[in-house]
């Protein structure tokens, strides 16, 4: 989206997109099926603009990435098979909280749930 000429990233951020970005194309690879990217960075004067958005969101690190599920149908996939979710290292919020999208992130949830709940 070219944000980051705006809000400039560092290099950890840098190197945080591009595991979150190859995680998520790993997942799409085993799910079989494309899904558009809704929401990937977000600088945190941007995050703070989104209802109901987290203000420490990993989106505002690089760290998460929203996928475009309107039907459930990544997310129904995601619950069902876990392992794969870990094999790849992501997290999924729990579709009950992401109706439309799934959020996947590559840092473990306080919780320290695969599914979790923000």
């Amino acid at each position: 989206m070219g944000r980051d000429k705006e809000f400039p990233l560092t290099e950890q951020m840098r190197q945080d997109a591009k595991i979150t970005v190859d995680r998520v194309n790993n997942l799409l690879s085993h799910f079989g099926q494309f899904r558009k990217v809704t929401s990937g960075y977000r600088p945190s004067a941007i995050n703070s603009q989104i209802k109901k958005a987290a203000e420490h969101s990993n989106h505002t690190v690089c760290r998460a990435c929203d996928l475009y599920d309107p039907e459930g149908d990544l997310d129904r996939w995601c619950v069902n098979n876990q392992k794969y979710l870990e094999e790849i290292g992501l997290w999924l919020e729990n579709p009950s909280d992401t109706p439309g999208w799934t959020h996947c992130q590559i840092v473990a949830p306080k919780s320290g749930h695969r599914i979790f709940f923000a």
